[in-house]
Formats: structure tokens, sequence, C-alpha cells
């Protein structure tokens, strides 16, 4: 790392509360933040870690009440097995969260910001979007079935087979670091993110040697798999929350699976940031939270 690189140092969560689903699995639940202020439910992309996203969500604490998970097998949670750890469950996750909030820390109006894959879970979701007042989605990997074109299928098989042959354990928490200045998908981010991708997706091995991948990438691999049937099984005419979708440039060539330009549903709010890729938050944060801001706003949702 060079010593101009940032350093994120996290915090300590307020409250951390372990969710345990019907199946065994277990999900951390933390808040951070203002618990005076509006509540806002965060969660991230796949393969990656909710505390990845601290550059975009950091920018939220002071005035936010924030409620952030990891998906299932990733980020604080235990890795249970493989035949768990998809879609359908997901989703079922995302609905048992809402309730521990609402049961644990007293009901109040929830905004979702969720990106890529966690945005797909929650239009997934068979509530609608009823448990949130609104939602702000970072580029979900959503269309219409009738829109479905050749390069998404392409695409997401192209990502499925690089996602098995990724590099599953390091020696050194640097050592990872090193190899991620090799990875054209991380070039516009802003400083000390591939340091922080380092530390929030690698844990220490079970053997004491080096560091491996929270979430395995053959679990990843399979969720990218399942993204290419359930991207078109999102009904988007029927949101039952106000929701803003952000994409990523469709100028530039992109760097996970095609972004849709979804201006023509009646239903959705959506607009793309300019010269920003798949991973938005990590990229354009202070872009990305005046965009959550001004939705906010729009639905009177800055007052708690």
């Amino acid at each position: 790392m060079t010593t101009s690189e940032r350093v994120w140092e996290i915090p300590e969560p307020l409250s951390v509360y372990e969710i345990r689903m019907e199946d065994g699995t277990v999900v951390i639940l933390r808040r951070h933040g203002n618990p005076e202020g509006p509540r806002l439910v965060l969660s991230h992309g796949n393969g990656l870690a909710a505390d990845l996203y601290y550059p975009f969500w950091s920018l939220l604490a002071e005035d936010f009440d924030l409620f952030i998970y990891d998906l299932r097998n990733h980020g604080w949670n235990p890795v249970g097995p493989q035949r768990g750890h998809n879609l359908p469950s997901f989703v079922d996750d995302h609905d048992r969260i809402l309730e521990v909030i609402d049961e644990e820390y007293g009901e109040k109006p929830k905004t979702g910001v969720f990106h890529s894959i966690s945005a797909l879970t929650t239009l997934l979701s068979p509530t609608g979007g009823s448990g949130f007042a609104a939602r702000v989605l970072f580029d979900p990997p959503v269309c219409k079935p009738d829109d479905y074109p050749e390069e998404f299928d392409v695409a997401t098989r192209r990502i499925a087979e690089m996602t098995q042959r990724r590099t599953e354990r390091f020696k050194t928490i640097e050592e990872c670091v090193d190899f991620l200045r090799w990875i054209p998908v991380y070039r516009r981010a802003v400083p000390g993110v591939r340091e922080l991708v380092a530390r929030t997706t690698l844990r220490e091995s079970a053997n004491g040697e080096g560091y491996e991948l929270r979430c395995p990438r053959d679990y990843e691999a399979q969720i990218v798999n399942h993204a290419r049937a359930f991207a078109v099984w999102v009904d988007l005419e029927a949101m039952r929350c106000p929701t803003k979708v952000i994409g990523a440039d469709p100028i530039l060539p992109y760097s996970y699976l095609p972004t849709f330009d979804l201006s023509h549903i009646s239903t959705m709010d959506y607009d793309f940031l300019p010269d920003a890729t798949h991973l938005l938050q990590l990229e354009q944060p202070e872009e990305c939270v005046a965009v959550v801001r001004e939705f906010m706003a729009l639905h009177d949702l800055l007052h708690p």
C-alpha cells in the first residue's frame, strides 16, 4: 500500500443482533449511526461485504439510523451449506431481517438502500417492498422478459466462469491488496478501497495459515448463475413503495453485467450516474449519498 493510500477504519457497531433463520443460517445485523435519525437498511453485492461500502455509508452515519447486514455466507456471517446459498433464501432472509428490526428496535419508517444482488433480492420479495417507506437501488441486475438480451446471458456465463477461477487464499492481507491492483474493476474506486476489499472479504483461515475468502468462490458463482434466471422474475410494474434505481453509465464498458435503461417503467424512478461503473458507491460515494437524500426528501422521509 502506498503512503498516500487512505485507510478506512470501520467503527464498532452500536449494537449487534444475531438472527437465526428457519434453516439454521445465521445473519448478523449491525446498527450504526444516529438512532434518532431516519432509518436506513443497507446491504451489498455478490461476493462482497456491507463493511466494504463504508466510504458510502460513513457519509450517512451522522444523520441516519443505519441497519447493515451481510447476505448469508458473506462478511460477518459464518459459512453454511452451499445448498442453502440461493436467491430464494436471500429473499426469505431479507423479509425476516425487516421483521426483526421492527421487533427488536421499534417500528419506524425504513428506507432500503441496496446494491446489485441485494437490490435484486428486495425486488424479488413477495412483499413488493411494502416493508419500506422507499427504496434506493444501485445497479440491480434486472430486465423485462421481452428485453432479455443474449449479451446478458453471455456476461453471466463469463462472470461465473471467472469467479470459479478466483484466487481463494492469500498469505497476507497485503498480498491480496497488491493482487487487487491488477484488477480493472477497482480502477475508478476511491483511495483505500482495495485494502478495504481485502479486509472485508477475507478472513483468517481455520488452520491459521493465511487468509481465505469469506464467501467461497463456488457460492459466489452459484449466485451469478441464479441471476441469469431470476433477473426476469421481478414484476417491475408492481412496486408497493416508491423505488429509485440508479444505474451505471451505459456508455462505459460494463464491468459486471449490462446496465438496462429502466426509464420506461412507470412505477420506477430511474437515472444513471455518469462515469460510474457497477461499483457506483465505491467510486462516487458523495454523489450516491446525494441521490439517497434527494429521494428521501422527495417523499418526506428525512425526518424520523
